[in-house]
C-alpha cells in the first residue's frame, strides 16, 4: 500500500464518540475491554501484527486519545513494525506527539523449550 493511500485513509477517518461498552459489544473495543479487566493501564493498546488490520489500531488510538488525552502503544517481537507504523501515521497526520520510547526484552517461558525465549518489546 502506498504512503499516499495511507495518508489519505487517515485523513478520511472519523472518530465517533462511541462509549466503551458499545464498542466492546460491537467487537471494535474488545481488546481494550480485556485489558481493563486484566488490570492493565486503560490507555494502553497492545498491538498485534496478525489479529487486527493496521487501521483498527489507528482508529483505536485516536479514540483513546479523545477519551484519555494520551495513549500508549505496546508491542512484542514482529508486531514492533506495526506499532511503529501506527505511531508514525498518528504523528505525521498531527494526531499525536511522541513523548517517550522504551525498549526492552521479555523472557517468555515455553514448556516445549528448555531455555526461555527472549522477545523484543517496545512501548511508545
Amino acid at each position: 500500500m502506498a504512503v499516499e493511500e495511507i495518508t489519505e485513509g487517515v485523513r478520511n477517518l472519523a472518530v465517533e464518540g462511541e462509549p466503551a461498552a458499545a464498542a466492546a459489544a460491537a467487537g471494535g473495543g474488545g481488546e481494550g475491554a480485556q485489558r481493563r479487566a486484566a488490570g492493565s493501564s486503560s490507555n494502553r493498546i497492545q498491538v498485534s501484527n496478525t489479529k487486527k488490520p493496521l487501521f483498527f489500531y489507528v482508529n483505536l488510538a485516536k479514540r483513546y486519545m479523545q477519551q484519555h488525552g494520551d495513549v500508549e502503544l505496546s508491542a512484542l517481537g514482529m508486531a514492533i513494525a506495526t506499532v511503529v507504523t501506527v505511531a508514525e501515521i498518528l504523528k505525521n497526520n498531527g494526531f499525536a506527539v511522541e513523548k517517550k520510547i522504551r525498549t526492552s526484552t521479555v523472557e517468555i517461558n515455553d514448556e516445549s523449550r528448555v531455555r526461555p525465549l527472549q522477545k523484543a518489546k517496545v512501548r511508545l
